[in-house]
C-alpha cells in the first residue's frame, strides 16, 4: 500500500438525524459548497472511491462528520447512537476493506460505556482508534472522568483524533459582529487548539505516557508556538508540574496531521518542527479537496523518504494496517 492514507475523512450516517436532535449547522456556507458537501458525505461509491483512484488515496480513516455524538445531551441516546453509528462505519470498512478503515465516535457523555464501546470497536470490529468532536457538552477531555478512557485507548495502543467540534463550548465575543471567523477559518482551531493544551497541561500523558493525540490542520497551528510554551512554561507556577517541558509532549503523545493545510511552507514548516516521524497525511475531505491536499505535498521540499512517511509510512505504522 504505497498510494496516500488520508486519515481525517468525514463520513455522514443518514440514519443519524432521526435518532436524536441536532444543532443546525452553520449557515454561512456557500449554496455550491455546501450543496456538494451535502451530496459527498454519505456517498462511499459515486463520489469517493473515484475521486481517490484518480489522486492515488489508497485509503481513507473514516469518522462521523460534525455535529457529532457529543452534541447529544442524554447520555443512553448517545450510548445507544454511538454503537449505531459504529455498526454503520463498520459495514462501510467490511464492503471495502482495502480501501477503508475507520475511527469510533465514543459516548462520553457515560464515561463507562465509552470505554467499553471503545474496546468493542477496536477489538471485534478492528477500528484504528477514535475520533472526539473537541468538548462534550461542556467537559473537556482532562477531566479526571475521562482517566479510564485515555488509559484504555494506551493499553490498545490505539490513538484518540480530537477534531473541532459544534457548537462551541462557551461564547467567544471575539467572535461578535464578525460570523465569518467562527468555525473552520479561525475559531475552531483556536477552541481545539486550546483544548488539546489542557489535556498536555494536565498531565494526561504523565500519566499514561503511552497515549496518543492527534491533531489536525497542522496541529491546529500549535506546533509553531512550542518554543514559547516552554519559555513561559518556566516564568509560571503550576499546582501540578509537568514532567517535561511543554514541547516534550509533541512528537510522542501529540502526532499531527496535514488536513487542511495547502501552503508547501506550512507543510515544510511542520515536519521540520515535529519531525517526519509525527506527521501524517490528511485531506478534510469532502470539506477539502484531494487535488489540492495531494499536490500541497507532492510540492514540497521534502526528501522523497520524509514525503513517503507523511504520505502512508507514518499512517501504516501508528494504526497497524
Amino acid at each position: 500500500m504505497d498510494g496516500y492514507i488520508a486519515i481525517e475523512e468525514a463520513i455522514a450516517v443518514p440514519g443519524l438525524a432521526s435518532r436524536r436532535p441536532a444543532p443546525p449547522m452553520p449557515t454561512n456556507a456557500a449554496p455550491a459548497f455546501a450543496a456538494d458537501v451535502f451530496a459527498r458525505l454519505p456517498d462511499v461509491e459515486r463520489f469517493r472511491l473515484p475521486d481517490m483512484a484518480e489522486n492515488g488515496v489508497a485509503m481513507q480513516v473514516l469518522s462521523l462528520t460534525v455535529p457529532g455524538i457529543e452534541v447529544d445531551s442524554d447520555a443512553a441516546r448517545a450510548v445507544e447512537n454511538a454503537r449505531y453509528v459504529n455498526d454503520e462505519l463498520a459495514a462501510v470498512v467490511r464492503g471495502h476493506p482495502d480501501r477503508f478503515a475507520a475511527f469510533a465516535a465514543l459516548p462520553l457523555q457515560d464515561p463507562a460505556a465509552a470505554v467499553a464501546e471503545i474496546c468493542r470497536t477496536v477489538q471485534e470490529l478492528g477500528f484504528k482508534g477514535v475520533l472526539v468532536n473537541d468538548h462534550v457538552q461542556g467537559a473537556y477531555l482532562d477531566d479526571p472522568a475521562f482517566d479510564e478512557v485515555w488509559a484504555t485507548l494506551a493499553e490498545l495502543g490505539v490513538p484518540l483524533y480530537l477534531h473541532p467540534g459544534m457548537p462551541p463550548a462557551d461564547a467567544c465575543h471575539v467572535l461578535d459582529g464578525h460570523p465569518e471567523l467562527d468555525g473552520a477559518l479561525w475559531s475552531w482551531q483556536a477552541t481545539t487548539g486550546g483544548h488539546a493544551m489542557r489535556i498536555i497541561m494536565s498531565g494526561v500523558f504523565d500519566r499514561h505516557p503511552h497515549a496518543r493525540m492527534i491533531l489536525g490542520h497542522a496541529g491546529e497551528f500549535l506546533p509553531f508556538q512550542l518554543s514559547r510554551f516552554d519559555s513561559r512554561y518556566l516564568t509560571i507556577t503550576v499546582p501540578e508540574p509537568l514532567k517535561q517541558r511543554p514541547s516534550a509532549y509533541f512528537g510522542k503523545n501529540v502526532l499531527v496531521t496535514t488536513s487542511g493545510v495547502l501552503a508547501l511552507a506550512a507543510i515544510e514548516a511542520l515536519v521540520r518542527v515535529m519531525g517526519a516521524d509525527a506527521v501524517l497525511f490528511a485531506i478534510d475531505y469532502p470539506y477539502e479537496r484531494t487535488s489540492a491536499a495531494v499536490a500541497a505535498l507532492e510540492g514540497t521540499g521534502l526528501t522523497e523518504a520524509e514525503r513517503q512517511k507523511v504520505a502512508f509510512g507514518n499512517a501504516r505504522a501508528l494504526l497497524h494496517l
